[in-house]
């Protein structure tokens, strides 16, 4: 066991710490490049398309609004990484790591737009409702189905299996100390719960994110504003310690800034998951009248999880002046912190916190696997049982952990990235193409903007944009 945790620790190391950064941070320049910085020009355009996805979710029956499919890509982004793993950043690379998280997730934003877009092009028909992502513009793009059962294999073991582990362990552990709940008990509420969801299917996924997130979304950042704003003679100088500790070259050896910076990537790339291929598989299952809109929305999502949640954790522990003296790291310094600024009751609200950002994230977890699985095989027997599963390993991860499992699961994002960043490299064309029209329709004055595969050329393999019935109803 010990020399598979080395060899593993050791891919791990070169994985993340070389091949998996240039190839994300070369990658998501090109493709702010080549979309003529898509991320910035059209933010505007973001918000609109998110309100507009809000009044569309109450007219479609049976269907997934762009604001569900949003809703469920951020529950699974936003989870106790957030969190716990802010903290560790802070203290493992210094206050600079939270500039170049900032900066990643600005560089990412149109890796992610490129990737959702994709996933909407290529989405199938699955009912009255889609499927799609990663797995299926393989199959249908590339004509790779290899590789796509490669891609839904490591998809489905990492977010369905370990992460959901990962998760429950988290919230079994911060229920424990903070209100001396046993870990069992946590672990079969949680279970109870999770099976309640993903039993009810994808429809009953999307109404339960749709509350969850923007609840705790919102209610995290008023107690980070309330913080900032108790504190706000204090911000200058915490701005300016991100700043010189991220970009002061000159007063810092070569490790240290490398390791600043290391930091700040992993845990931006870790958060916000632009590049990796999970939220694609969101993505696809909106119903919308243009690819772009989805594209631009999941865009938004990297935005929303590392620039606005994850700098909320990021203030609340930099402006805990004794963060770098205390000795405490992950959630117990997130709880340290909000406890100093908010006393006791700090305890109790992160782990409420981690609990609705927990079960989010396995809601939204567990879909990806269950899309991935569709690609695979077609067979209810295989999904119940799927399911079942899932619901296993969330009660095993609230009572155990073992770290092999968990370095396992970076192993198997790892290649899972490698392998959907090269297929939106050779599909990424596509997306340029589908972006362009989406603007030339609306310079031309059409409000609503309609897709129409048959106006790009080489796009083959295309199944759910030809059904003229199916985009009136969404219009």
């Amino acid at each position: 066991m010990e020399l598979l945790n080395g060899l593993v620790e050791t891919i791990n190391e070169y994985l993340w710490g070389y091949i998996l950064i240039v190839m994300l941070i070369s990658i998501g320049i090109y493709f702010t490049f080549k979309t003529k910085f898509v991320q910035f020009r059209l933010f505007r355009e973001m918000f609109r398309l998110l309100g507009d996805g809000i009044d569309s979710g109450k007219k479609q029956e049976g269907k997934i609004s762009s604001f569900q499919a949003f809703c469920i890509s951020t529950a699974s982004r936003v989870g106790t990484g957030n969190i716990a793993g802010i903290a560790i950043a802070i203290v493992t690379g210094g206050p600079g790591a939270i500039f170049w998280m900032w900066l990643i997730a600005l560089i990412g934003s149109a890796s992610s737009f490129v990737e959702s877009t994709l996933a909407q092009i290529y989405k199938i028909k699955d009912g009255k409702s889609f499927r799609g992502g990663p797995a299926y513009y393989m199959e249908q793009g590339l004509n790779k189905r290899w590789m796509g059962v490669i891609f839904s294999v490591l998809i489905t073991l990492c977010f369905a299996f370990v992460f959901n582990a990962v998760q429950a362990n988290t919230v079994s552990l911060a229920f424990k100390n903070a209100f001396g709940i046993e870990r069992i008990v946590m672990g079969v509420i949680l279970s109870v719960l999770t099976a309640v969801v993903i039993f009810g299917g994808v429809h009953r996924i999307a109404k339960i994110s749709e509350i969850i997130v923007p609840i705790f979304a919102v209610l995290y950042i008023l107690v980070s504003l309330f913080i900032v704003i108790k504190n706000i003679t204090l911000i200058p100088g915490v701005i300016s310690d991100i700043f010189t500790s991220a970009l002061n070259f000159r007063e810092m050896t070569v490790g240290i800034f490398a390791g600043t910076i290391l930091t700040g990537i992993k845990r931006g790339l870790f958060s916000n998951e632009a590049g990796m291929g999970s939220a694609p598989n969101a993505a696809a299952i909106a119903n919308v009248t243009h690819p772009v809109k989805q594209g631009l929305i999941q865009s938004l999502g990297v935005f929303t999880d590392t620039i606005v949640i994850c700098s909320c954790t990021a203030f609340m522990v930099l402006l805990y002046q004794d963060y770098s003296t205390i000795g405490l790291t992950g959630i117990e310094l997130t709880q340290a912190a909000l406890s100093y600024h908010i006393g006791s009751i700090g305890h109790i609200f992160i782990a409420v916190c981690i609990f609705l950002f927990a079960f989010s994230s396995i809601v939204g977890n567990y879909y990806y696997g269950e899309s991935n699985l569709e690609f695979m095989f077609e067979s209810k027997i295989i999904l119940n049982i799927f399911r079942a599963m899932v619901v296993g390993m969330v009660m095993f991860g609230s009572l155990a952990k073992i770290q092999i499992v968990w370095d396992l699961a970076d192993l198997f994002m790892g290649l899972m990235a490698i392998i959907n960043l090269i297929a939106i490299v050779m599909l990424g064309k596509y997306a340029f193409i589908a972006l362009k029209d989406y603007e030339k329709q609306k310079k031309s004055g059409i409000k609503d903007p309609v897709f129409d595969p048959s106006k790009i050329a080489g796009l083959e393999n295309i199944t759910s944009w030809n059904d003229e019935e199916e985009v009136s109803e969404i219009i």
